[in-house]
């Protein structure tokens, strides 16, 4: 588990409500499982409680005692005021995942519209909002050879234009939530993550476990040059109580360990886990390797999260894979011995 101390003069655990929407995703299932762990008593909102694919939070430490899960349409504000009403603080963990815009928009930037809304009538104390590196650097003027930090901002012009409706949605709905609260009196601090990595806590594989699975299983034949940055999922889970906790936090938070070309991912996983078909070639073999955007992880490591080693994180997510039955367990090849 990543280190961190919670010093004595911020808000104890015990007997604090607070609400994870979305509860039954890859970060917030962490959420909850650590916020249970640290003894506080979870509302989590989900779209259907009795959807066996949420089981696992029901099965955490702490879940029977401390552990209620609601049906929520994060579009009917009423049903959010009822889950929320009575919390210390909310988590809106809760996001649609698509690049098609009909599906990304509306549910992004109306839904996290209403939890703020809830979270000001019911006077929490502070708002973590989970958005994306997709709202920092997606802009044609972004630099490869500068570190960029949470003053970057993505521009929506390049995120239409490249037709990244994923981008576009987060970038519109991290705006919009720093405006609601704002104009509703509500203290939020926004988390950023990169590619989340690392063991499931859920049965269903999520977009960014997908993204590691295709090289593992034979899907992708090649990889192509281009890079990514790489978060361990404890990690953001724990970014969040950290930044929620801390009574100095606050603005936008970027999380994220370290930046990889798609080459040294199958280098890395080829290193532990050979035996499988991992592709050997990129499919631009005409131009050098891109550089990786740098990202900046010192507000977080300032408040004191120590980040998981991307190597380390990669290792986590195959073996949780194999675990889970998503991916064969192989024998070792002969001459990888």
């Amino acid at each position: 588990m990543p280190a961190y101390e919670n010093s004595s003069s911020e808000p104890s655990a015990r007997g604090q409500i607070v609400c994870v929407t979305g509860a039954g995703g890859f970060i917030a299932s962490w959420l909850v499982k650590l916020l249970l762990e640290k003894g506080y008593t979870v509302r989590g909102t989900l779209r259907n409680p009795e959807d066996p694919k949420n089981g696992h939070l029901k099965e955490l430490e702490g879940a029977r005692e401390r552990l209620t899960l609601h049906k929520v349409d994060l579009l009917d504000l009423h049903s959010i005021q009822y889950v929320v009403n009575g919390c210390h603080g909310v988590f809106h963990t809760a996001s649609p995942v698509t690049d098609n815009p009909e599906e990304m928009l509306e549910p992004a930037v109306n839904g996290t519209k209403n939890v703020i809304i809830a979270a000001a009538e019911a006077k929490v104390r502070r708002v973590v909002f989970t958005s994306s590196i997709g709202t920092v650097y997606m802009n044609p003027n972004t630099s490869r050879d500068v570190v960029i930090d949470e003053s970057y901002w993505s521009n929506l012009e390049h995120c239409k234009n490249t037709k990244n409706w994923y981008c576009y949605g987060k970038t519109v709905a991290e705006q919009s939530a720093w405006e609601i609260a704002k104009e509703n009196g509500v203290d939020l601090v926004v988390v950023n993550p990169v590619v989340v990595v690392g063991p499931l806590l859920q049965s269903t594989i999520n977009a960014s476990t997908i993204h590691i699975l295709k090289y593992l299983n034979g899907s992708a034949k090649t990889y192509v040059n281009a890079t990514q940055s790489y978060v361990n999922v404890k990690d953001v889970a724990l970014a969040h109580i950290i930044v929620y906790e801390t009574n100095s936090a606050s603005g936008r938070y970027i999380c994220s360990e370290t930046s990889l070309h798609r080459g040294e991912v199958v280098e890395i996983l080829a290193k532990y886990f050979p035996e499988y078909p991992l592709p050997t070639k990129c499919s631009d073999e005409k131009n050098p390797r891109v550089k990786p955007y740098i990202f900046s992880n010192q507000k977080l490591k300032d408040l004191g999260l120590e980040f998981t080693n991307v190597k380390q994180c990669l290792y986590d997510t195959v073996k949780s894979l194999q675990k889970k039955g998503h991916l064969p367990i192989l024998p070792m090849q002969e001459d990888s011995v």
